[in-house]
């Protein structure tokens, strides 16, 4: 048995519970150098090595299983650390007393004192959609391809960065939002803005 949950920083996130210093930033700073880091260099090293392996090494087991790592280490840090860091969000999956599972997907309060920049948020959601958006490109060249033996470790790709995806877009706007909906909205908001355009003057 599953539900989804929203909630706004019932437990308070990296550095919201730290000491009071100053919290007006240049919204060109990077706050985080190393979580920034981090968030960009396991999935672009999964793609390097995806890549290149035929020149870095002629084992398939040996890339297959760098590959997996660089993923695995990808997946954890978006998720427990970049995120939170660097656009003060997370998601994560709870069990309670009575064994029910819990997706629990959290942001900080527009009150907070920790305000995200933009630079930091511009390169969290660049390389959060641009990545996955690559491995779904290599599960269709893996089948136009007929290399075969590659299809497990791109639907590996796909799902572990596809999931980190999911949970953040949720965490932005809103646990029990539905996206479709989300999708349609801005559509129809579009379309009304252009009809309303060119009913004027």
């Amino acid at each position: 048995m599953m539900r989804l949950d929203s909630q706004e920083a019932d437990a308070p996130l990296f550095g919201d519970d730290d000491d009071d210093a100053p919290t007006r930033q240049k919204k060109s700073e990077i706050k985080h150098p190393l979580a920034t880091f981090f968030h960009l260099f396991f999935r672009t090293s999964a793609i390097l090595v995806y890549l290149l392996c035929e020149i870095l090494s002629s084992s398939f087991i040996v890339c297959m299983v760098t590959i997996i790592l660089l993923l695995s280490c990808d997946f954890w840090t978006v998720k427990n650390v970049s995120g939170r860091l660097m656009v003060g969000l997370r998601w994560w999956n709870q069990v309670d007393e009575d064994g029910q599972s819990h997706w629990v997907f959290e942001s900080r309060p527009a009150t907070s004192r920790k305000v995200p920049t933009n630079s930091e948020s511009q390169i969290f959601w660049l390389g959060l959609v641009v990545c996955p958006v690559l491995w779904v490109i290599f599960v269709f060249s893996t089948l136009f391809s007929f290399k075969f033996k590659w299809l497990a470790v791109v639907i590996m790709g796909v799902a572990l960065q596809w999931a980190n995806l999911y949970g953040y877009v949720r965490c932005k706007v809103g646990g029990k939002t539905n996206l479709r909906s989300v999708a349609t909205n801005h559509l129809g908001s579009q379309f009304f803005k252009r009809a309303m355009a060119k009913q004027g003057p």
